[in-house]
Formats: structure tokens, C-alpha cells, sequence
């Protein structure tokens, strides 16, 4: 018998093989069927619910996906073959209960057994995904959960700029940009999606001509508005996450209100001269809820102690980093990886060149987001604030 008969004959000694109705079965009882199929294969057909994890990323994805070592797996291919050497490895990283299928996907497709033709993605975006497509973290899973997100940018901005272009680049489906100015050539020191060519543009044209060059394949949904009570929900509307990358405090609260009543994360960020900071505003987070911005400031400051940036200045650069940061949150929430920054607030000093962080508490009183609070309803945030409207 030659070696390579004689291995597939251990592997069948050792490995349970189940035929596929005896697999689908056991995953209608809790077993988790693993499809060890190549890209171009399961896009011909996969069985509902299955995890396309494809041969080569197995090891790196099989925990994350299947953390209980217990749970019963059943391991698949085209036909039963590979399957058995992935049951092989998979007992190998201390799964206990797993068994291949026989006959794999063909198979099953001769038994008339469900099967789905999963979305992928086309050449063209693979190609630019790659690096993300070689990250388990993120992946075509990963990828396609990106392509069908939809981020809404508060202002086109300091920090509207770097977010916009890095989340277009990022492959983020639909980015919504409202802004009501235009292009000033004092913005081009920091406000990098804008060009000296387009000085007099309205921003959100200006941000759609540049995203639409980066990314082609991005919808922009541009509102050249500014945003108030009477708009603020038909704007947020459908949008999954939030970015504020606005300048002013009545904006700042009038989102995190409309945040709060529609239960959408809020991405935050602020400069200052050569400060700034990040935080994620989530009471409505499903899990360890964080607090709300009126958590954190009851009350605008008095005029005299946030003068804006156009009187005190603010170093270029240092939007870039805190947009940045922005859209690293805004991936992280789309994505569900990581610990988003929620209860907690990311400082930066650009001269010190040092971040710290400042633990968040939510107000079990807050009288928005507080515990058993009812949404109070909008205000006039202009008079509430008391103060001009400033530029970041």
C-alpha cells in the first residue's frame, strides 16, 4: 500500500465520518459545520449556516469562531478528503468531538440538501482588501461586513477629513457627510479631504469628489445642510455608527442626543492647540452600557474657558491623529472586534508626545441616558450653550 493510501486509511480508522444528512442533523442539534473549501468553491455553493473558514486559515480561526473545545464540529469539503486531514488538525489544537463528512459538498448537492451561494467579493476587491483579507480578525467576513456598514460624518472638517478618507479606504459601503460651509482656504492647514482647487465648494461636494476618487465603490449619501432639532433623526436614520468630528458644542450635544434616543454609537473627538481626544458614547451598548456626553459634561463650558480654534489655534497635524483614531473606533464597532473606547476617553498631547486615558462613568441620573430615563426631548441647543459657533 503506498504511504499516501496507507495515511487516509489511518484517518478513516481514526476519524468518524458521518454522511450528510446524518451531519445536518447533528448542526440542527448544536454541532457546527466547518466548510475547509477554497474561496473560489464555496462561492459555487455552501451550506446554510456553515463556517467558511477555508483550509489555510483554519488553525488561525477556528478558535475565535468555535471558542468550546466541547462543541460537536463536522468538517467538509468537496469531497471528504481534505476534510478528514482538517478533523485531524483540529483535534490536534484540543477539540474533542469532531467528525468529517463524507462524500463533502458534492455530496450533499447530490441529496438535494440545502445550500446557499454566499456573497463574495469580486476580483477587483480583493485585490484591494488584500491586506485585510489576510487578517483573521477581519477577513471576507470582516470585509463584507464593512461593505455593507453605513457611517455618518458630523462636519467635513479637521476631523471629518482623515476619518472620511480612511474609512472610504477601509471599505466602508455608504458614508453619509453633513456639513452646511464651504471650502475657506484657511481650512486647507488641516481639512486635507478639501483642495485649493476647491476653495468656495460646499464641503460636502468637495468631501464626495474626494472620497469618490479614493473609493469608487463607496456611496456617498451628502447633506448640504446644518444639522438641527427639526433634522437630526431623519439624518442619523439607517446610519450604524456615528463619527463627530463637529466643532461646536451645540452640534456636540444635539448628537448625543439623537445618539442616545436612537440607541447608535457615537464616536467623539476634540482638538485643542496640541491636544486631543477620543471616546466612544454608547448607553445603548447591549453590553457593560457606557455613559453619554452629557455624562461626562453636564454643561457647556462658560465661552471664556473653550475659546475656539480660530482664536486659540491648533496645530495641523493633530486633527489627523485624533480623525484617525475615529475612524480606528468607527472599524472596531462595524467590525465587533476589539474594546471599542466606551467608559473610556483617550488623551493626546502632541508636545509631550503621550497618551493617557481617564476612566468614564455613566450617570444613573443623567437625564438622558440615565437609569429608567425617558427621552426629554430636544432643546434650543443655541441658547442652551451660549455660545457662537467656532471652528475646529
Amino acid at each position: 500500500m503506498k504511504a499516501k493510501d496507507l495515511r487516509l486509511a489511518e484517518l478513516k480508522a481514526s476519524i468518524p465520518e458521518l454522511d450528510p444528512r446524518e451531519a445536518w442533523r447533528r448542526v440542527a442539534r448544536g454541532a457546527v459545520l466547518v466548510d475547509v473549501r477554497e474561496a473560489d468553491e464555496i462561492a459555487q455553493g455552501s451550506p446554510p449556516g456553515a463556517l467558511r473558514l477555508g483550509r489555510g486559515f483554519l488553525e488561525l480561526k477556528i478558535e475565535d469562531a468555535v471558542p468550546d473545545h466541547d462543541r460537536p464540529v463536522v468538517t467538509m469539503c468537496a469531497g471528504g478528503l481534505r476534510s478528514l486531514f482538517a478533523a485531524e488538525d483540529l483535534r490536534r489544537l484540543g477539540y474533542r468531538n469532531v467528525a468529517s463528512m463524507a462524500g463533502g459538498f458534492t455530496r450533499w448537492k447530490a441529496e438535494g440538501l440545502p445550500f446557499e451561494q454566499p456573497r463574495r467579493l469580486d476580483a477587483h476587491a480583493r485585490e484591494r482588501y488584500a491586506r485585510h483579507l489576510a487578517m483573521p480578525e477581519v477577513g471576507e467576513e470582516g470585509q463584507m461586513k464593512l461593505a455593507a456598514s453605513r457611517v455618518l460624518l458630523i462636519g467635513a472638517g479637521g476631523l471629518g477629513s482623515p476619518a472620511a478618507l480612511y474609512l472610504a479606504a477601509a471599505g466602508v459601503g455608504t458614508l453619509g457627510v453633513i456639513d452646511h460651509d464651504v471650502v475657506d482656504r484657511s481650512n486647507l492647514q488641516r481639512q486635507i479631504l478639501h483642495a485649493d482647487a476647491r476653495v468656495g465648494m460646499s464641503k460636502v461636494a468637495s468631501a464626495r469628489q474626494a472620497i469618490e476618487a479614493l473609493n469608487p465603490t463607496v456611496k456617498v449619501v451628502a447633506t448640504e445642510a446644518r444639522l438641527a432639532s427639526g433634522n437630526v433623526e431623519q439624518v442619523l436614520a439607517g446610519f450604524d455608527v456615528v463619527v463627530d468630528g463637529s466643532d461646536n458644542f451645540p452640534t456636540r450635544y444635539l448628537v448625543n442626543d439623537a445618539c442616545v434616543r436612537l440607541g447608535l454609537p457615537c464616536v467623539h473627538g476634540s482638538v485643542y492647540r496640541f491636544e486631543g481626544q477620543v471616546t466612544v458614547f454608547w448607553p445603548g451598548r447591549p453590553e457593560r452600557p457606557g455613559p453619554c456626553y452629557r455624562c461626562l459634561y453636564p454643561e457647556p463650558p462658560p465661552p471664556e474657558m473653550a475659546p475656539s480654534c480660530a482664536e486659540a489655534g491648533v496645530l495641523g497635524v493633530l486633527p489627523g491623529v485624533v480623525g484617525l483614531l475615529e475612524a480606528v473606533e468607527a472599524v472596531k464597532l462595524v467590525l465587533g472586534i476589539g474594546e471599542p473606547l466606551v467608559g473610556r476617553l483617550l488623551h493626546y498631547d502632541a508636545l509631550a508626545a503621550r497618551f493617557d486615558e481617564y476612566a468614564l462613568e455613566r450617570n444613573p441620573r443623567c437625564r438622558y441616558c440615565g437609569d429608567g430615563a425617558e427621552f426629554p426631548g430636544y432643546v434650543d441647543y443655541e441658547a442652551f450653550c451660549s455660545a457662537p459657533r467656532v471652528e475646529a
